[in-house]
């Protein structure tokens, strides 16, 4: 057999991509994590007084509205860059839901660089330009949120020159804050991916009510329940039962960006519990010289190394145009569930004070329990791994 060349050297980012993920770990360092020890443990975001001049800061170091392509004025970042910046990003109390404490400016929701322009121009210029906070998705309802194609019930009725709006979505996050939101509804038959279509419907629509909903994370999301509610067709987006082929895109990247959070949540609590064992005395000796708590050590990190990696891989795909829905799935999954089981072992290393407000190790803790069934729960990922196989 013919004898190859080794490869040399070991695998590693480009040099851009280090070098934006240093200057967002300062910036986490020096500027955000300094503002959130100002709040209380379980602080939502930062108040606008706190808030602006990190955005100022953010801006004058690029980093902002980072998955907005240039064209609309954002940094134009590709998925692997946003990658990249979404687990340091993560690296502080509040990341799990609000990376970098906000600072790096709001991005409209995807489909929306699919709207007209002037749509576009109308609902998403303001939040680029930081003029008005998030926007929110509102897809899953009471019957289920990770199959839409039959789970949509919520229904869009048209009447002339606008549609009336019916039903109740649920698990809606930052609907309470934000000035208009996206809405997935049913316009055709029940059960049929061209059945559904896509609304903009702003805060103040008559027949809009919100209620929030109290779970077990830092902050509710919230209840959205139409009754009669009017919205133009000069708010849909796409045309009528596109709803789904425009949601997919945003559905299968957006886990790509959601694997990485919560591996930069619990690399950094890793690092924090490699420094509490080297320090702390136990039974004569420290308690990093206890071998079974060098292999829980080790464990996590070889954990976090295949996560980042697969999570990379699948931004890369994304990069180059590929197919990523299995990889999306493979890398949300492996992701989510690594993060929460290294934070279990921190939380477990650290003892008592792991479960107490003094460390951010315990909301923490809840957050990832959220992410294993957020974009998707982890069986969900799984099936879409088996049907790939299966196919």
């Amino acid at each position: 057999m013919p004898e190859h060349e080794p490869p040399t050297g070991a695998w590693e980012l480009p040099e851009e991509f280090r070098l934006l993920a240093e200057t967002v770990r300062r910036f986490m360092a020096t500027e955000v994590r300094p503002l959130e020890d100002k709040l209380e443990h379980d602080a939502a975001g930062l108040p606008p007084e706190l808030l602006l001049p990190l955005q100022e800061k953010a801006r004058e170091l690029g980093l902002w509205a980072l998955q907005t392509p240039a064209e609309y004025g954002g940094a134009g970042l590709s998925v692997l860059g946003q990658v990249v910046v979404a687990e340091e990003a993560a690296k502080c109390r509040m990341g799990a839901f609000f990376p970098a404490a906000g600072a790096f400016g709001g991005n409209p929701p995807s489909v929306l660089f699919k709207a007209s322009p002037e749509q576009f121009e109308r609902f998403a210029r303001p939040i680029i330009e930081g003029r008005t906070g998030k926007a929110y998705t509102a897809i899953s309802e009471s019957s289920g949120g990770s199959d839409p194609a039959r789970a949509i019930r919520c229904r869009a009725e048209r009447r002339g020159d606008h549609y009336v709006l019916n039903g109740t979505k649920l698990w809606t996050s930052h609907a309470l804050t934000a000035d208009w939101g996206v809405v997935y509804a049913r316009t055709g038959e029940q059960g049929e991916r061209g059945g559904i279509s896509c609304f903009v419907v702003e805060r103040d629509t008559p027949g809009l009510s919100m209620v929030p909903i109290e779970v077990m994370n830092s902050f509710s999301p919230a209840e959205l329940r139409f009754d009669d509610a009017e919205i133009p067709v000069g708010n849909r987006i796409g045309a009528e039962g596109a709803g789904f082929a425009l949601a997919s895109d945003f559905l299968v990247r957006g886990r790509i960006l959601y694997a990485a959070g919560p591996i930069g949540i619990a690399q950094q609590a890793l690092e924090m519990t490699v420094e509490w064992v080297k320090d702390r005395a136990v039974f004569g000796s420290r308690l990093s010289d206890k071998q079974g708590v060098q292999w829980m050590l080790a464990d996590s990190e070889i954990e976090l190394r295949a996560a980042r990696l697969l999570t990379y891989q699948a931004a890369w795909n994304a990069d180059l145009g590929r197919d990523v829905r299995v990889d999306a799935s493979a890398a949300k999954l492996y992701a989510t569930e690594t993060a929460f089981r290294v934070l279990d072992r921190c939380v477990q290393l650290f003892g008592a004070l792991g479960l107490s407000r003094e460390m951010p190790l315990e909301r923490w803790f809840r957050d990832l329990r959220v992410k294993r069934l957020g974009e998707g729960a982890t069986e969900v990922q799984r099936m879409v791994v088996a049907r790939h196989l299966l196919k």
